[in-house]
């Protein structure tokens, strides 16, 4: 299956939420772990708009 740029972006997002939380525990920064935590929450809201599109594309 081909994934869309917002399923694409989405995974980036989770990564980059995923890093930045692992920095924040790592330096003791509770601000950076949860800008961390909504980066990845907007990147799994992303990837799931990014499905949504696709499936709405192949039943159209």
């Amino acid at each position: 299956m081909r994934e869309n740029h917002d399923q694409v972006k989405g995974k980036q997002k989770q990564t980059k939420g995923d890093l930045k939380k692992a920095w924040g525990k790592l330096t003791n920064d509770d601000h950076k772990i949860a800008e961390g935590e909504r980066d990845k929450d907007k990147g799994k809201l992303q990837e799931k708009f990014g499905d949504v599109k696709d499936s709405v594309r192949k039943n159209w």
